[in-house]
């Protein structure tokens, strides 16, 4: 199809539904009656008499209903799949038309973006489920739960960590009624409705929105960090503020992953090797605190550091009869910033490609 030609096909399809209000109001009472007159069309909606004959005429011309001229006039329903049959077959080509000439968005360059309507939101939110590698951080309402819950299956499946919070806590499913551990590894509840709704993947792919952005999309609005290194500032909040009051634990999976293991939270990775116990290797991609030179370091897990609130956790690796610190992003007491860490059984595995 030449673009003349679509065009004038989005004009044609265009004008079968430029219906007004009172053609609308006309058209579905005659459907529902089957056949009415001027004076029951005017009876049963809001269309001032005068105008009636307008609007039935306008009707006529379009296809949409039929005319018979008798006294009175009597205005007849035509059978929906007739009278739009050749729009709907014009509106199947044209959709095909137009998809083969959309060209996607390039939002990746957009490290961050504001965005308010709730349906790009929720768009995002199911991205950065679908995106994660191997962590996923949720702050999520019961709806949203349910809305995700084939996604955040999926990603469970595949081996992906997710740390899940539902809130409000008075309205999340009892652990009876759902099956947690079917798509989270931790789940847990937090009081109120202040609680914002996050996700991030992997440490750095982020949505951040407040619940009345997902409810009545007035003047409500959600950040996206779009795999940006300033998606830390969502996972941090995440990890010291949400997690740490998720008072109420309702499904945790006590086996645990299999090793080796990747994690984009420090503090998810230092709970993990104090769980599991016993000796662990670690290899961790970051930059080095003093210089911000990137720096790749490999060693056996010397220690680590944790507090109890979970505001507190690093590594120290042995390597090449070194000891070098490693903490979360933004370290400052450490000596390296990990953006990724990979925890071994026997030797310092190799960074995944990704």
């Amino acid at each position: 199809m030449s673009r003349d030609e679509l065009r004038s096909t989005v004009e044609r399809v265009g004008e079968r539904f430029t219906l007004g209000e009172y053609e609308i109001d006309a058209y579905l009472a005659v459907l529902e009656h089957g056949q009415l007159t001027a004076s029951e069309i005017a009876d049963r909606t809001d269309i001032p008499q005068p105008r009636v004959y307008d609007t039935v005429r306008s009707l006529s011309d379009r296809g949409l209903v039929e005319l018979r001229e008798s006294r009175p006039m009597k205005i007849i329903a035509i059978d929906p799949a007739e009278a739009f049959e050749n729009v709907q077959g014009s509106l199947e080509r044209m959709v095909d038309e137009l998809e083969a000439r959309y060209t996607a968005p390039a939002r990746d360059t957009e490290a961050v973006s504001l965005v308010k309507s709730r349906s790009t939101i929720l768009r995002y939110l199911e991205e950065v489920i679908t995106d994660a590698d191997y962590e996923l951080a949720l702050a999520l309402t019961p709806d949203l739960l349910t809305r995700f819950e084939a996604e955040l299956s999926a990603a469970t499946d595949a081996g992906v960590s997710v740390d899940m919070i539902i809130t409000p806590a008075s309205e999340a499913p009892s652990p009876e009624e759902f099956d947690y551990l079917d798509v989270a590894t931790t789940a847990r509840t937090r009081r109120g409705i202040t609680t914002p709704v996050v996700a991030v993947a992997d440490g750095e792919y982020s949505v951040y929105a407040t619940q009345d952005a997902l409810r009545d999309d007035q003047d409500r609005y959600g950040v996206i960090f779009n795999r940006s290194a300033l998606g830390f500032l969502v996972s941090g909040f995440f990890g010291t503020v949400l997690w740490t009051t998720a008072t109420e634990t309702l499904a945790e999976n006590g086996e645990g992953r299999p090793f080796p293991r990747t994690y984009a939270s420090i503090r998810r990775c230092v709970k993990d090797l104090i769980e599991a116990g016993g000796e662990f290797y670690a290899t961790v991609d970051g930059r080095d605190v003093e210089t911000g030179v990137s720096r790749v370091v490999r060693g056996r897990v010397a220690d680590v550091s944790f507090e109890l609130t979970e505001e507190v956790a690093g590594l120290t690796l042995e390597t090449d009869g070194d000891e070098v610190t490693v903490g979360g992003r933004v370290a400052a007491l450490e000596d390296v910033e990990a953006y990724e860490i990979r925890i071994g059984r026997s030797e310092p595995p190799e960074l995944e490609d990704r």
